[in-house]
């Protein structure tokens, strides 16, 4: 990620959710990043760096970053390495 971008996602209070969902996706997977209180612009920006990172596709939506496969522990590892407090979640 660039140097800016880890500036803009500065720390929150809140616990970060790194889960797993399949439902109402025709079987296909997605990570889910929740629980990130960023505003609407370093959301994308953070997004875009983590999809970059995992080389695959996703979107912002509700506030969650949704980023196509199975992409868990890789994502734990650099959002604690961006300061956030990230868990994985599910099983």
């Amino acid at each position: 990620m660039r140097p800016h971008a880890q500036a803009a996602a500065t720390p929150a209070a809140a616990r970060v959710r790194v889960g797993r969902e399949v439902a109402g996706r025709g079987g296909n997977g997605v990570t889910v990043v929740s629980g990130l209180t960023l505003d609407a612009a370093q959301l994308e920006e953070l997004a875009a760096g983590l999809k970059r990172l995992c080389g695959a596709g996703g979107a912002v939506k509700n506030g969650r970053i949704e980023i196509q496969g199975e992409h868990r522990d890789r994502l734990v590892i650099e959002l604690c390495r961006l300061g956030f407090e990230a868990k994985r979640a599910g099983g």
